[in-house]
């Protein structure tokens, strides 16, 4: 792929978040995930991968951490001027203005659109987290000489998170989409992905709002389904929609699976991060630990079995995790037993407690909490 062929947009506004306290100080798109990454890696690697080298990232709300973990882009080699990365937040601090929808916000930063180069836009969400090669999905839309190819995924299960559904004809043309909550009897969910010329964007962007719509998919493109060649790309592999409790923690574990782990991390390309240089993960002789992902750093002393344990957690003597995801600098003192559980990062469990999930889903304990 060219380079200068296709612009990315990573559209972070009014994205659906029902994380509870892990949003609380930050946006989903910098939520931790798989115990050394931020969800919105899988998003910016994808493109970097694909060969896009001109990401737009439109903020909203709560991104300070957001710039702290993306810098300059250097992880993603998107430092560079001419190209590079770009992090536009809201041009305005006007309560009204900032409820209006994304194409509002588009339209506030058209000038950025108009002085990029790339002919095409690809317009993403972050919280659908996936390892995608974006030029076989350009090769896809040229073959069906489609105005807009929404990329999908396919699966007879239920999807965990919540994402809207998608029908298709028998040539691939999508006819009907529908929020999470309809009734669309369907195996096709929408990837949040949308691939489009600049210049269409452009035009659904002033048509819209000249008609009081400003929300990208129910009002540009929910509406212009019949006008309009709309085509769904499927994407065959791993995803996850990660934007509920329930699916963070049931997606999470998944990744327990070598299988999926290596799916969704290496192939069609790695996944990249911040760079954060630190010390092995250190066992004591006593240390038990079966089907975990430990991160760097981790001092396991310890009982430790299907879990994930982010950077710098510490499992005293006698401590017992399980079926848990345990975030950076987390404390298990002795003799503590930890089960179904979520702990943001600098949670301490004091020595003698038991924490554990209930069946409706995991036990939740937000930042620098001491239980």
């Amino acid at each position: 792929m060219n380079k200068q062929k296709i612009m990315g947009v990573i559209n972070l506004i009014h994205e659906t978040d029902e994380l509870d306290k892990l949003t609380h100080g930050r946006c989903t798109a910098t939520v931790p995930f798989g115990s050394r990454y931020r969800i919105i890696d899988f998003t910016l690697s994808n493109m970097v991968n694909s060969g896009i080298q001109e990401v737009g990232i439109f903020v909203h709300k709560k991104y300070r951490s957001l710039m702290d973990h993306i810098g300059s882009g250097k992880s993603w080699d998107l430092q560079h001027r001419q190209s590079g990365l770009f992090i536009l937040p809201p041009i305005t601090d006007d309560v009204q203005e900032l409820s209006r929808g994304d194409l509002f916000h588009f339209y506030q930063n058209r000038d950025y659109f108009l002085r990029s180069k790339p002919e095409y836009v690809l317009i993403t969400r972050s919280h659908m987290v996936c390892n995608i090669d974006f030029r076989k999905v350009l090769d896809f839309h040229l073959e069906k000489e489609a105005d807009i190819t929404v990329v999908c995924h396919q699966s007879t299960e239920p999807v965990l998170g919540k994402a809207r559904k998608v029908r298709m004809d028998g040539s691939g043309r999508i006819v009907e989409i529908q929020d999470s909550y309809g009734r669309m009897l369907s195996d096709y969910s929408n990837m949040e992905m949308y691939l489009m010329k600049k210049d269409l964007l452009m035009d659904l962007v002033e048509t819209s709002l000249a008609k009081g719509q400003d929300h990208l998919v129910r009002h540009a493109i929910f509406s212009k389904l019949e006008q309009l060649n709309v085509y769904g790309y499927v994407h065959d592999g791993f995803l996850a929609v990660v934007n509920t409790i329930n699916s963070y923690y049931g997606n999470s574990m998944k990744l327990l699976d070598s299988d999926v782990w290596r799916k969704l991390f290496y192939e069609p390309g790695p996944i990249f991060t911040k760079v954060k240089d630190g010390p092995p993960a250190r066992y004591s002789p006593d240390a038990i630990v079966s089907r975990s992902i430990i991160a760097n750093g981790c001092l396991i002393e310890g009982t430790v079995r299907n879990s994930i344990l982010f950077r710098g957690v510490h499992v005293h003597k006698g401590a017992v995790v399980e079926d848990s995801i345990i975030m950076q600098n987390g404390v298990i003192l002795p003799n503590s037993i930890v089960k179904c559980s979520i702990f943001d990062k600098d949670v301490v469990i004091e020595e003698n407690r038991e924490v554990k999930g209930v069946s409706s889903g995991p036990y939740l304990a937000g930042k620098r909490k001491v239980i």
